[in-house]
């Protein structure tokens, strides 16, 4: 059943995708196809159980993007490497935004890959960077290349769980 909805979402964001010339850039990953569209930018839990602060949790949870079908879309990624979408969508909380990215389908699950958005009936792209800015500012820096090598918190994260998430399992040494 799971697997059946999945499949459904994707050809119902296959279907209502626009992909314009200067559309956004592939990555290679499998499943993934080039999406342009309206939506609306909801807090997550609030959407799914009623759960709702003010200002969509004020940047400590998850948004996502309600499509005029009302198909909920987890927007997970931004153009920076390894970071989430919500500083990008949260100052457009409750409000209808143009996104330009990447869906990826997967039987598991359909995720959106932000990577510019703008108000609808604007011309100029804002590029999703939001948490690049954000993480310079936080930690006094110009340079956000490579960010998650130096944060302090992301080298936690890896001392704790091993960098892939399990700390009984270590990636082979690259050459």
């Amino acid at each position: 059943m799971r697997r059946l909805c999945s499949l459904f979402i994707a050809a119902a964001l296959y279907t209502g995708a626009i992909v314009p010339t200067d559309a956004a850039q592939k990555w290679g990953i499998d499943g993934e196809m080039i999406a342009q569209f309206e939506a609306k930018v909801v807090d997550l839990l609030c959407e799914l159980s009623g759960d709702c602060p003010a200002a969509c949790g004020g940047g400590k949870r998850q948004l996502g993007l309600v499509r005029d079908d009302g198909t909920l879309l987890l927007a997970v990624k931004s153009n920076t490497l390894f970071a989430g979408a919500a500083l990008d969508l949260l100052p457009h909380c409750g409000e209808r935004v143009e996104v330009d990215g990447l869906i990826i389908s997967h039987p598991a699950m359909v995720i959106y890959m932000l990577q510019r958005l703008r108000k609808p009936g604007a011309t100029d792209w804002v590029r999703a960077t939001a948490f690049a800015e954000d993480w310079k500012r936080r930690n006094n820096t110009e340079n956000a290349k490579r960010w998650f090598r130096r944060d302090g918190m992301s080298g936690e994260v890896i001392r704790t769980f091993g960098k892939v998430g399990r700390p009984d399992i270590v990636p082979p040494p690259s050459e």
